[in-house]
C-alpha cells in the first residue's frame, strides 16, 4: 500500500499562489540579469580597478604602483570596454595621484616629434586623395600589369602597396576595393554573356558573326581545366564540376556562376587587404605602428641616431616585395590553383573575360580625364617629401642635415613632413568667384590644395591620442623603475637561443594584435621588450624590429584591423575563409621577417654587437 504523500491536496489557491511567487521570482531574476547585461561595461570597468587594487596596497612601491596602472590600461585596451583614446588619457590621471610623475611631465608626452610628423604626411594624404591621385596611380598601376586574372590581381596588390606606403591602410583598402569589385562584376557578367553566345550557336544555326576565334576557344578550355582542378580546402566541391560549361547557381541566390566566380571575388578582396598592410610596411609613415616604434625608439636611445627614413625603407623594404610576392602566389593557389601555361602565354588574343575587364579599367580611368593642375602639384611635393626624406641622412652618403653641422640632430622627418605640408595650405588650387550686381562674374579669393576642414576630417585624432598615452606609460615605467624590474626577471631568458627569443616574441605580438589593435599592441609591448633585449644583452633592435613589423600581420579576422572590416563587408568572404588564408599569410610573413633579421638587416645596424648606445643592466635587486 502506497503511503499517502503529502502536500498534494494544497488548495488551488494555495497552489496559484505559490506559482504566482515562482512566476515573480523568475521575473525578478530575468530583469536583474538583463540589467546587468545592460551595465556589463560599465560594472567591468568599476570592477577591474577594484580587483587589481592589493597590488600597490600591499606591495608599496613605485614598480607595484606603475604596474598597476599598466595592467588596468592594458585590459582596457584589450577588451576595449572603454574607448582606446580614453584609456590612453588614464597615465595623465594616474601617474600624478600615484606620485609617479608630476601632471605636466605626462602631458608633454602627449606631443611628440612623432605628431608633426602626422601632421604633415596627413596634409599630404588629404590633397592625394581629394584631387583623386591615387585613384590614377592605381588604375595606372593596373593597366600597364595586364588583365590576366593572376596578373591582374598582382597589378592591384602592387598598386594598393604603393599607395598604402604613404596613405592609411584604411583608406587605401576603402578606394581601392569599389575598383576591384567592379572589374570582378564585370568578369562574371563577361562569362555570362560568352556562355550564352556559346549555348545558343549550339542550339541553333551558325552565326559567323558571333564565333569566337581558336585562340578564345584553347582559353576557354584551359579555363574549363581550371574548374576541374581541385582547388585546396574546397577539394569535395571542385571535384564535382565537370568539363563542361556550367551554369548552375550557387547558394548565395544566383551571385556567382560557378564556384570559381566566388573563389575569384574572395581572392581580389583578401589581396587588397593584405597588400594594404604589407605596403605600409616599408615607410616609417605607412602605418602607426611604425611611427610609434620609431618615436619610441629614438626617446629611449637617443644616442642611436639610426632609425630614420630611409634606414627603415632599405630594411622593411626586402621584406615587403617578399611578403608580396609570396602572398599572391599563397592566394593564388590557395583559391585558383596555379595555372603557368596560362599565366605565361605570349602573342595570344586576349579572352573574352580579360577584354570586358581591361575595358572596365580603361573606362575608370578615362573618367578620370586628363592630369589637372591640382594632381600635377600634388604628385610634385609628394615627391619632393619622398626624396627629403630619403636624403636627409641616409648613412652611406653624407645628406642634407649635414648642412646643418652646427645644429645636428635638430632637424628630423617631421621637419620635412611639416615644410611640405604647410605648402598645402598655400598653393592655390583654384579661383572662387561670386557674381556681382551687374552680372559679372568675379573672382574674390583662392582656394588652396586643402583646407583646415578638409584636414581635420582626415587628421586622426584618436591615433593621435593612443600614441600619446603609451609614451607617457613608457616614460611612467622608466620614472617608476619597473622596465628596470622587468629587465632583471626576464634575465633567465639569456639562455635561449637568440632566433629563438626573436621567434617568440614575434609569433606573440602576431597572436595579440589579432584581437587588440595595432598601435594598443605595439605601445602595450615596446616597455616589455625593450628592457628584455638589454637584460639578455643583445642589440634592441634585434628584437623590436621583427616585433613591430609583427604587429602588421593583423590577417585573420574581420574584427583584426579596420582593412579587413572593409573588404568583408563586401559580401563574399566567411570569417573561415579569412582564418584559413590569413594564417598562411601570418606564417610566411613570420618567416620572411626571420629571414631579414639573420642576413640583410645584420650588417645594417651590427645586430650581432651589444651597442654602447644602449645602457648596461647591473645586478642590483630592486625593492
Amino acid at each position: 500500500m502506497v503511503g499517502k504523500q503529502p502536500g498534494l491536496n494544497l488548495p488551488a489557491s494555495c497552489l496559484q499562489t505559490l506559482h504566482m511567487r515562482n512566476w515573480s521570482s523568475l521575473l525578478t531574476a530575468m530583469r536583474l540579469l538583463n540589467t546587468i547585461l545592460v551595465y556589463r561595461r560599465l560594472i567591468f570597468i568599476i570592477l577591474t580597478p577594484l580587483l587589481l587594487l592589493p597590488l600597490p596596497l600591499i606591495i608599496q612601491t613605485k614598480e607595484a604602483e606603475c604596474a598597476y596602472t599598466l595592467f588596468v590600461i592594458a585590459i582596457f585596451w584589450i577588451t576595449e570596454a572603454l574607448p582606446l583614446p580614453i584609456t590612453a588619457l588614464l597615465p595623465g590621471l594616474m601617474f600624478p595621484l600615484f606620485g609617479i610623475m608630476p601632471s605636466k611631465d605626462v602631458a608633454s608626452a602627449y606631443f611628440k616629434d612623432f605628431h608633426l610628423l602626422l601632421i604633415g604626411v596627413i596634409c599630404l594624404a588629404t590633397s592625394i586623395e581629394k584631387w583623386n591621385l591615387h585613384k590614377r596611380i592605381a588604375l595606372r598601376m593596373v593597366m600597364m600589369v595586364g588583365v590576366n586574372p593572376a596578373w591582374l590581381t598582382l597589378g592591384f596588390m602592387i598598386s594598393t602597396a604603393f599607395l598604402s606606403m604613404w596613405l592609411s591602410n584604411t583608406s587605401t583598402a576603402a578606394m581601392v576595393m569599389p575598383i576591384v569589385e567592379a572589374v570582378a562584376q564585370q568578369i562574371i557578367s563577361a562569362e555570362a554573356e560568352i556562355e550564352a553566345t556559346q549555348m545558343t550557336n549550339f542550339s541553333g544555326p551558325t552565326n559567323h558573326g558571333l564565333e569566337i576565334d581558336e585562340d578564345d576557344s584553347c582559353s576557354e578550355k584551359n579555363d574549363l581545366k581550371e574548374k576541374d582542378t581541385p582547388v585546396s580546402g574546397y577539394s569535395n566541391d571542385a571535384r564535382k564540376m565537370s568539363g563542361k560549361m556550367e551554369s548552375e547557381k550557387n547558394s548565395e541566390g544566383g551571385r556567382y556562376r560557378t564556384r570559381r566566380d566566388h573563389m575569384m571575388c574572395k581572392l581580389m578582396c583578401l589581396s587588397i587587404t593584405y597588400s594594404s598592410t604589407i605596403g605600409g610596411l616599408t615607410t616609417i609613415t605607412g602605418t602607426s605602428t611604425n611611427l610609434i616604434f620609431a618615436e619610441h625608439f629614438n626617446l629611449r636611445y637617443p644616442e642611436c641616431q639610426c632609425i630614420n627614413f630611409g634606414s627603415w625603407f632599405l630594411l622593411s623594404f626586402p621584406v615587403a616585395i617578399v611578403l608580396l610576392i609570396l602572398t599572391w602566389i599563397w592566394l593564388q593557389w590557395f583559391f585558383l590553383g596555379f595555372n603557368l601555361k596560362e599565366m605565361f602565354k605570349c602573342g595570344k588574343t586576349k579572352t573574352v573575360k580579360e577584354q570586358a575587364c581591361a575595358n572596365v579599367i580603361k573606362e575608370e580611368y578615362h573618367k578620370l580625364g586628363p592630369m589637372r593642375f591640382q594632381e600635377i602639384v600634388t604628385l610634385i611635393l609628394f615627391i619632393i617629401m619622398a626624396l627629403l626624406w630619403f636624403s636627409r641622412d641616409p648613412g652611406f652618403v653624407p645628406g642634407w642635415s649635414s648642412l646643418f653641422s652646427q645644429y645636428s640632430g635638430f632637424a628630423t622627418d617631421s621637419t620635412v613632413a611639416l615644410s611640405i605640408g604647410i605648402l598645402f595650405f598655400l598653393i592655390p588650387a583654384k579661383k572662387l568667384t561670386k557674381t556681382a550686381p551687374n552680372g559679372e562674374i568675379i573672382a574674390f579669393d583662392y582656394s588652396p590644395l586643402i583646407t583646415w576642414k578638409e584636414f581635420q576630417s582626415f587628421m586622426p585624432w584618436d591615433i593621435t591620442i593612443l600614441v600619446g598615452g603609451g609614451f607617457a606609460l613608457a616614460d611612467g615605467c622608466e620614472q617608476s623603475g619597473l622596465s628596470l624590474w622587468i629587465g632583471q626577471q626576464l634575465k633567465p631568458l639569456g639562455s635561449l637561443p637568440t632566433w629563438l627569443i626573436i621567434l617568440i616574441s614575434s609569433l606573440l605580438v602576431t597572436s595579440l594584435t589579432e584581437v587588440v589593435s595595432n598601435p594598443a599592441t605595439i605601445t602595450l609591448l615596446l616597455p616589455i621588450l625593450a628592457p628584455l633585449a638589454e637584460a639578455i644583452h643583445v642589440n634592441p633592435l634585434y628584437i623590436l624590429i621583427p616585433s613591430t613589423l609583427s604587429t602588421s600581420f593583423a590577417f585573420l579576422l574581420p574584427i583584426s584591423n579596420p582593412p579587413n572590416a572593409i573588404i568583408f563587408s563586401y559580401g563574399h568572404l566567411k570569417v573561415i575563409d579569412m582564418v584559413k588564408a590569413g594564417l598562411g599569410v601570418n606564417i610566411v610573413g613570420v618567416a620572411v621577417v626571420m629571414l631579414g633579421i639573420f642576413t640583410w638587416m645584420v650588417p645594417m645596424f651590427d645586430l650581432h654587437t651589444y651597442p654602447s648606445w644602449a645602457p648596461e643592466i647591473t645586478n642590483h635587486t630592486l625593492p
